[in-house]
């Protein structure tokens, strides 16, 4: 495995993760969702999605997953999509919550994000993300998301 394929990096994220699964998802996610474009994933905790969230969107309390789009202006190639960060200690209270494993919440968490990166808002689209969400679910066999959450 090349380091181009170490899509996900961790930051102060638990050590029993199973970080190979993860680094699998996010290459399947790349190669299938996105098509082959490209971005990366920072698992990390709620501290510093807190300070992206206060620094880049002005809120201040930590938040499950931020995507940051990329502009085009940087040096990165044009198929670079942008970034996304998750909190694995959000990821592991819902995980909890839902009753599943954190590495499925991640994953959940990470497509929803990778979803925002390809250009969709569940909150403007009148649900074709909600719908593209549960379609990929289904294929990659994950629960419920968090649009589904939020609606029921």
């Amino acid at each position: 495995m090349s380091s181009g394929d170490h899509i996900v990096l961790f930051r102060r994220a638990p050590a029993e993760l199973d970080r190979p699964l993860l680094q699998r998802f996010a290459r399947t996610l790349r190669d299938d969702v996105a098509r082959g474009a490209t971005f990366t994933c920072l698992v990390t905790d709620d501290r510093e999605l807190r300070r992206l969230n206060r620094a880049f969107l002005g809120k201040d309390y930590p938040t499950d997953v931020l995507s940051f789009p990329d502009d085009g202006a940087g040096i990165q190639p044009a198929v670079f999509l942008g970034e996304l960060a998750i909190s694995a200690n959000r990821a592991a209270d819902q995980a909890r919550e839902q009753g599943h494993s954190i590495e499925t919440e991640i994953c959940i968490l990470m497509l929803h994000g990778l979803l925002h990166l390809l250009g969709m808002d569940h909150e403007t689209d009148r649900g074709r993300m909600a719908r593209a969400e549960k379609r990929w679910r289904a294929r990659f066999n994950l629960p419920n998301g968090l649009i589904e959450r939020v609606r029921s």
